[in-house]
């Protein structure tokens, strides 16, 4: 299920005996293009506090209902490592997340796929001080709005990210052109992007700016179906991915 990140941020998020905040960022690692985290603003119920959720605990999102249900209980998430806010995440945090819920370590192949928080006092410990943040944890927030660097120059924005909701994958970048042509939106795949200049806020992919001004016009209204993706790839000449 594909769906948008500017819609999925403010889903509430569903504990397993009552909701628990509401979806406020995404954290992504921008060499797999993968979501990584869910950042979480707790309200009322955890005072100026925020938490990362991974994907592993999360089920589908309720469109209907707009919320984010989990297999967390609120005893789980109130007692979680504490995220300061706005603080870029360290590795050290990531360490004690994954230690505390037992999820999977990512970032190390010689780290065991789960971590008892045991294990995480005794052999990791030594390592606390060097445990600095990861550079290819991004949030979506921060690419928002990022120029669309064709190989003649700029093409648009960045205006949302769509994300696949079962592999919480980073699927399609939605560009609006209005700066640079008239208004228009269209897609294009995030694997298509060559790289990202984050000093400058720039996004380059190897598309002329003639080819994304004339892609099909995307309607956020509409689903991006099978068939929407298929006259997509076939337009831009892409091998598909599935």
């Amino acid at each position: 299920m594909f769906r948008s990140t500017n819609e999925l941020r403010g889903y509430k998020l569903l504990a397993t005996d009552g909701e628990f905040g509401t979806v406020r960022d995404f954290l992504f690692d921008d060499q797999l293009n993968i979501t990584r985290y869910v950042v979480v603003d707790t309200g009322s119920w955890l005072v100026s506090r925020q938490v990362l959720i991974s994907p592993v605990a999360m089920k589908e999102p309720d469109l209907d209902t707009h919320k984010l249900p989990t297999v967390l209980s609120k005893a789980n998430i109130e007692e979680s490592p504490s995220l300061e806010v706005d603080s870029p995440v360290s590795r050290q945090h990531e360490y004690e997340l994954s230690a505390y819920y037992n999820w999977p370590v990512y970032w190390s192949s010689t780290i065991p796929a789960l971590v008892s928080r045991q294990a995480f006092n005794s052999e990791l410990e030594p390592q606390r001080e060097q445990l600095q943040g990861d550079p290819h944890l991004r949030s979506v927030s921060e690419i928002t709005g990022y120029q669309i660097q064709c190989m003649e120059g700029a093409v648009g924005h960045v205006e949302d990210i769509i994300v696949d909701t079962e592999s919480w994958s980073l699927r399609y970048l939605i560009i609006d052109t209005w700066n640079w042509f008239p208004s228009k939106k269209v897609i294009i795949a995030f694997d298509w992007l060559t790289h990202i200049t984050w000093e400058d806020q720039k996004a380059h992919v190897d598309l002329t700016q003639d080819q994304v001004k004339n892609a099909p016009v995307y309607d956020p209204r509409l689903p991006v179906n099978r068939a929407y993706e298929t006259q997509l790839y076939d337009f831009y000449g892409r091998p598909t991915y599935w």
